[in-house]
């Protein structure tokens, strides 16, 4: 498929999510019926599953407090990691969300950032951003605001941001060139990436990367760790770092076959803009 229909497939699947989870309903991609304390799964070729999302937030690496911190519906369970964990934020400091989702990363950068610092959260989805907007009025955060753009055009300005987060998004990306070079654009001089995301040991087959479900569930758009090292490099950045997770029960969480669970893997990747 093409870069539009790609984007537009994975938009769609991300918007019905935004629907199903709504308010806490039950619900989702297969019509499923999950427990209370469940949402269905969008990462993973999960059709028909759901995850108890506080468990799988201390999966990829969230404290409890964390996990207590957001407004109640800000965590869908999307993640593949805790961009937290690496980011280092300071209090001032702005920071852009890539994928933002219903805003759960945006709201614990915010607590770290403090009233002084700035969070931007940018997402294709307007459903998500309904939710993550709601989420911030619910949670009264006024350092936190929500952005409809794609991560491969960025509604930023240049040079305006100190640190970019995400979370398992830019695997979905059908032009990651372009979004590390967006990423580029925005960033500070000395600024840096911090960035969960999953990432394949080698090119993955035909059958994996044109298979539209894993595609869209954060699998079959997966770089290798020699792509990502380049496409960064050749953005502009520097003090690349891509650092292997343990991803065993992630992808057991998203019910990810036993083959596919031997190519992919979820990574912190860091970087930083030089200094002029």
């Amino acid at each position: 498929m093409d870069a539009h229909s790609l984007r537009e497939a994975v938009r769609k699947r991300y918007a019905e999510t935004a629907r199903s989870t709504a308010g806490g309903a039950a619900g989702g991609c297969c019509g499923t019926q999950p427990r209370e304390d469940e949402l269905p799964v969008v990462g993973g070729c999960c059709c028909g599953t759901a995850v108890d999302v506080r468990g799988l937030g201390k999966i990829l690496g969230y404290s409890d407090e964390e996990l207590s911190a957001a407004p109640e519906g800000a965590n869908l369970g999307l993640g593949c990691g805790n961009p937290q964990a690496i980011a280092n934020l300071k209090p001032g400091e702005t920071v852009l969300d890539l994928g933002c989702g219903a805003g759960f990363d945006c709201f614990l950068a915010a607590r770290q950032v403090g009233e002084s610092g700035r969070v931007i959260g940018v997402d294709m989805t307007p459903e998500m951003l309904s939710r993550a907007r709601e989420n911030a009025r619910k949670g009264g955060y006024t350092n936190v605001e929500f952005r409809l753009g794609e991560i491969e055009h960025l509604p930023v300005a240049d040079e305006s941001v100190d640190v970019i987060i995400s979370n398992c998004v830019l695997n979905l990306s059908p032009e990651k060139e372009q979004v590390f070079r967006e990423a580029f654009r925005v960033l500070r001089p000395g600024g840096r990436l911090a960035v969960a995301d999953m990432v394949s040991l080698a090119p993955l087959p035909p059958e994996v990367r044109e298979d539209l479900a894993l595609y869209a569930g954060c699998l079959a758009g997966a770089a290798t760790v020699d792509e990502l090292r380049a496409m960064l490099a050749e953005a502009g950045f520097v003090d690349i770092v891509i650092r292997p997770k343990d991803s065993d029960q992630l992808l057991e969480a998203w019910g990810t076959g036993e083959s596919l669970q031997n190519q992919v893997f979820s990574a912190y990747i860091e970087a930083r803009k030089p200094m002029k």
